[in-house]
């Protein structure tokens, strides 16, 4: 099992706010963080969603790559936050960590991340779903080298 240390510092901190938080609260702080994925930029609206669709998980998830003139990456994700708010957060909490970073940080995700996130919330049904979105952002990010 990883350990903060393996995390981008954003994710460790906020995996270390989510421990402190007893089951209802950590509910409250999910569906907060779902309200903070950013709207899907309408160049992404327009593209044919069957390439950026991720089949594994239960909900109509989406998620765009971008790559910067930098190098670096930025995600974007269409989900729909009131049907699935978990799902949003998850995407929300992981895009505060590898927005605007280097592919590296993204392929740096260990592979029990989502676990890490969920643990104690009760939504393990969910994880196989939201490992395979984080499984296709390394995908992304390895390719856009």
């Amino acid at each position: 099992m990883s350990d903060e240390a393996d995390l981008p510092p954003p994710l460790a901190r906020t995996l270390r706010q989510f421990r402190l938080l007893g089951r209802e609260d950590k509910m409250q702080a999910l569906l907060a963080w779902s309200k903070k994925l950013e709207p899907l930029p309408e160049r992404f609206a327009v593209l044919d969603r069957a390439a950026f669709t991720v089949p594994e998980c239960q909900t109509r998830v989406d998620i765009f790559p971008e790559r910067q003139a930098d190098g670096t990456m930025h995600f974007h994700a269409d989900v729909n936050a009131r049907q699935s708010p978990t799902v949003a957060a998850v995407l929300a909490i992981t895009f505060a960590a590898v927005n605007d970073q280097p592919p590296s940080v993204t392929l740096a995700l260990p592979p029990d991340f989502v676990r890490l996130l969920m643990t104690d919330i009760g939504l393990g049904a969910r994880e196989a779903g939201l490992s395979a979105m984080v499984a296709r952002l390394k995908r992304y990010a390895a390719e856009s080298g």
